[in-house]
């Protein structure tokens, strides 16, 4: 099978389906770009040279992998379907593509090996999963495509429909910018609705990890219940936090003597600015652990 530009991307990617008797499963995220320009798009968003080693998550039949594998230094490529992983050897192999670290694995269980970008066409049904996990690496930079849904959520403002336990979290860690839509006409099977490319870049070290990893929990169990007040969302989800008994944090709770703390004890979830929802979190922790 050698490539040949005067065919379109969505019928070079039909052909390869096709020939190998694949149907994409829109249930496992399986949804394919065959936007040429889309896909171009998305390879020069992320300003690639020949030192970068890219990370792509569910690269199928290397859309995007074969384009980024020319211009970059190496791609380490997780795809969970083993006989997508097989069509994709293959096509590297017919391309003279020596690049690209195939690993056969689900990106969400898996070490990632050293790289310093993401460019990826997530799978949309771990979107959440792997942005959070995606946190926990240094990188430059990711560009990420999700459903524009998600990607509204990322950016969410405070007290808007939008604002979410994911946009709390990148508030500390990324700063995030919308890039480009892509309509759902642009993939095979089409989804229901729109995506949006998003571009990620990591802020300088704006907290320290001991405070991320407090706040990452409260946040978790505060946004468990996004429309209660403060004091009863971390009663009803203080397992996530700790295993304190329910009676024992009421009586810590109604015994806080500190008149700015009860304040936000009674605010509701979605009007906490991050930087209040830091500053609950590292007042608030030695209640749940001591």
């Amino acid at each position: 099978m050698t490539s040949d530009t005067s065919q379109s991307l969505s019928k070079i990617t039909k052909s390869i389906l096709n020939q190998h008797g694949i149907t994409l499963n829109k249930n496992l995220g399986q949804n394919y770009l065959i936007d040429e320009n889309k896909r171009n798009q998305i390879v020069n968003f992320g300003e690639i040279d020949e030192d970068d080693i890219i990370l792509e998550i569910g690269p199928g039949i290397g859309t995007l992998t074969i384009e980024l594998a020319k211009k970059a230094k190496k791609v380490i490529a997780i795809e969970q379907d083993g006989n997508i992983c097989k069509i994709l050897t293959e096509r590297l192999k017919n391309e003279k593509i020596d690049n690209v670290e195939l690993i056969n694995d689900d990106a969400l269980k898996t070490d990632f090996p050293k790289f310093n970008k993401i460019i990826s066409n997530l799978p949309y049904q771990i979107s959440s999963p792997i942005t959070f996990k995606f946190l926990d690496y240094d990188f430059d930079l990711a560009i990420l495509m999700y459903q524009k849904e998600f990607a509204d959520r990322m950016n969410g403002e405070v007290g808007s429909k939008n604002y979410s336990r994911l946009s709390a979290m990148l508030y500390f860690k990324c700063n995030v910018d919308a890039l480009t839509n892509v309509s759902s006409e642009s993939f095979i099977p089409k989804p229901k609705i729109d995506s949006t490319v998003v571009k990620l870049t990591p802020k300088e070290n704006k907290i320290e990890d001991i405070d991320f990893e407090t706040y990452s929990n409260f946040t978790k169990a505060l946004f468990q219940h996004r429309n209660k007040k403060i004091r009863n969302a971390l009663i009803d989800s203080r397992h996530i936090i700790s295993r304190i008994d329910k009676k024992v944090l009421k009586q810590r709770l109604n015994s806080i003597e500190d008149d700015k703390l009860n304040d936000y004890l009674e605010k509701r979830v979605i009007v906490l600015e991050p930087e209040e929802i830091l500053y609950i979190s590292k007042e608030l922790n030695p209640i749940f652990n001591e």
